[in-house]
């Protein structure tokens, strides 16, 4: 990327399309601060245990209970509430240089970001690719039959916000990058700087 580049590269997806591992790779290549938009403020996240972490039981209640389209409702709900932050964020970031990712990261609204040298990228992968990687993280096959079911309701609404956030082409600016079609990270990396400095050059901004 280059100097009159863009100051603030943004990563959106849904949940585990890998925006994390390519955020800090970016972060690392350009210099720039890392940050996730899912440090900002609480929301029920995954509903499976990891080392030193059980799952609480009203994360459980929330995917048990709620139909998908609640789901993302109340997602899409939390989001908007942090906008403002994300906002602010990314004005700070405008100086030294920032590498924001998170799922909080919507098309319409970053697309108002216009002459701040912003640069968003979006991040997807086929259903097959999100429920593998899903039922892997929550080890599916040897999981009670009510911890499936929780991870069941979690892809489906990755998949059902996936769909929505790619819903609108022209508020994406460019086409999504496909985060399973066997691209390492580190080619996804280079596929984004490339047009990051493209975007700049194209709009003159600097």
């Amino acid at each position: 990327m280059t100097d009159d580049g863009a100051r603030v590269v943004l990563i959106g997806g849904t949940s585990n399309t890998g925006k994390s591992t390519l955020g800090r790779l970016l972060a690392d290549r350009l210099g720039f601060e890392y940050r996730t938009t899912d440090t900002l403020a609480r929301h029920p996240g995954r509903p499976w245990p990891v080392p030193g972490w059980e799952v609480p039981p009203h994360v459980a209640e929330h995917y048990r209970t709620l139909a998908v389209e609640e789901l993302i409702a109340s997602v899409r709900e939390h989001y908007a509430r942090l906008w403002p932050r994300i906002e602010q964020l990314i004005a700070k970031g405008a100086g030294a240089g920032l590498v924001l990712e998170g799922s909080a990261l919507w098309p319409p609204e970053v697309a108002r970001l216009t002459g701040s040298r912003v640069s968003a990228h979006w991040l997807r992968a086929d259903e097959a690719i999100l429920r593998a990687r899903i039922r892997t993280a929550g080890h599916y096959p040897e999981a009670s039959p009510d911890s499936r079911y929780l991870m069941d309701k979690f892809l489906a609404r990755s998949v059902r916000y996936q769909e929505l956030l790619l819903a609108e082409p022209a508020a994406l600016g460019s086409e999504p990058l496909d985060a399973g079609d066997g691209r390492s990270v580190e080619e996804l990396a280079d596929a984004v700087l490339a047009a990051a400095d493209g975007r700049a050059a194209v709009t003159g901004e600097g």
